[in-house]
């Protein structure tokens, strides 16, 4: 099953629950997120504990970069692997939140979609905590 979201802005209460809630809910479910995820958002330690938890729910979230984000190919720890057709961006300590490629073609439930993120947004210094 696809489930799709956005704007999360890295407050996950009502995924948490909405996982919670949906007790099919298995690995191969997907739960895309349409930007502003927020799960790198100050590219800080703090950022992994955000990670963790999420890591803890039995879901796959595919996450597409919104405008106050970092870009996992920005940071180092971030690896491409392929995934349902396409490269993503993974982290081998939490391999259940994958980041979409901007231009890869996904395969997600029989349906072929296309990932264009978002753009950096005109007020980006004055939003987002890590650009100077």
């Amino acid at each position: 099953m696809v489930y799709i979201t956005g704007d999360c802005h890295g407050d996950f209460e009502r995924i948490v629950e909405f996982c919670e809630d949906a007790c099919t809910m298995a690995e191969d479910d997907v739960l895309v997120i349409l930007g502003d995820a927020g799960i790198n958002y100050y590219g800080i330690p703090t950022d992994n504990e955000l990670k963790q938890m999420l890591s803890d729910l039995h879901i796959t979230l595919l996450c597409i970069h919104g405008n106050h984000e970092m870009r996992p190919e920005t940071i180092e720890t971030y690896e491409e692997v392929e995934w349902n057709g396409g490269d993503v961006y993974i982290e081998q300590e939490y391999p259940n939140l994958l980041f979409a490629k901007d231009g890869e073609v996904y395969n997600l439930d029989g349906r072929r979609c296309v990932v264009i993120g978002g753009a950096y947004s005109i007020d980006r210094y004055s939003r987002t905590p890590y650009v100077s």
